[in-house]
């Protein structure tokens, strides 16, 4: 669930429009962002990824469309299966795969298009730009929260039967095959102090990060090289992403959990496996830190750090 906070109070997105209604102060604001505001014909389409057990319906439409009131750029959440359940299901590799034939089929996005993308929406989104063959370029990338260097905790599940099999298989054993190959968020979790297992059985991440020696790839580098920005938003008190400074590159030490090292300490920053170094050797890459939980995000926020980068 995507959230917004308007003068220090946290809001579900999908009740934003009855808490504005009780604020006279905003109500021409809104009105002028709602009504007003028409994509304009020439203007650059975004697609929005969503987080892991969400869905494109609900607050993240609501958050979908408000982008597109205030950009003025016509925009969509791109929707992988069902959704809520194959974004615990299905591996993320084919979760990249699929949205890979979809922006392929979007003729709007023959000329390029943007990327906002929450929380795990994020390894989605890099494995589109990255993996995807004859794809349309991407222009703008923000990322919301996104884990980029891995996690090193189990991510939290609200309640049901589809949480309690997925935590039960993740706490068997991360690394095993099964595991790796039905639950997606194994794909990404990095335990500090057993990388030997992590880049021999991790199926995504490793590749995605180009972490592995004998197999970096060029061609996924300046895929995301070619990118005119990138925006990577840390929320500052991120109680669902460990580390939370993943959300910019950051992450622990290969030994253990006793050290952190800083986005340009990363092996992967130095030896620029990706691209992220060129980047931001360029100016291209925008470190934003805002307060709040995991993708609880001002609405003032949004606007200076989100919404830029979709108007061009």
């Amino acid at each position: 669930m995507v959230e917004t906070r308007e003068r220090g109070r946290n809001i579900d997105l999908s009740n934003l429009m009855a808490n504005i209604l009780r604020r006279p102060d905003l109500l021409l604001t809104v009105a002028v962002v709602l009504f007003s505001t028409v994509p304009a014909s020439n203007s650059i389409p975004f697609i929005l990824f969503h987080g892991i057990g969400d869905k494109c319906s609900g607050g993240v439409s609501n958050f979908t469309q408000l982008l597109s009131n205030l950009s003025g750029s016509p925009g969509s959440c791109l929707e992988i299966g069902n959704g809520e359940i194959d974004t615990w299901f299905m591996p993320l590799m084919h979760q990249a795969n699929v949205a890979c034939e979809k922006v392929k089929m979007m003729k709007e996005f023959s000329q390029g298009y943007n990327i906002v993308a929450q929380s795990q929406g994020n390894l989605v989104a890099r494995g589109l730009i990255e993996f995807c063959d004859n794809a349309p370029p991407v222009i703008n990338y923000v990322s919301l929260g996104g884990p980029h260097a891995g996690i090193a905790a189990i991510p939290k599940c609200s309640s049901g039967p589809f949480c309690d099999i997925a935590e039960a298989l993740m706490k068997l054993e991360i690394y095993n095959d099964f595991v790796q190959d039905h639950i997606a968020p194994s794909g990404y979790v990095k335990i500090p102090g057993e990388m030997t297992k992590y880049l021999d059985h991790s199926k995504y991440l490793p590749k995605l990060n180009n972490e592995r020696p004998d197999q970096r790839n060029s061609t996924f580098k300046n895929r995301f090289m070619s990118l005119h920005n990138l925006v990577l938003v840390k929320f500052q008190n991120d109680t669902t992403l460990v580390p939370k400074e993943t959300s910019w590159f950051g992450y622990y030490t290969d030994d253990g959990f006793d050290s952190l090292l800083s986005t340009q300490q990363t092996k992967l920053y130095t030896e620029d496996w990706i691209g992220l170094k060129a980047l931001d050797d360029v100016g291209k890459v925008k470190y934003v830190s805002v307060s709040g939980d995991h993708l609880m995000i001002a609405y003032n926020d949004v606007v200076k750090y989100v919404v830029p980068y979709l108007m061009a």
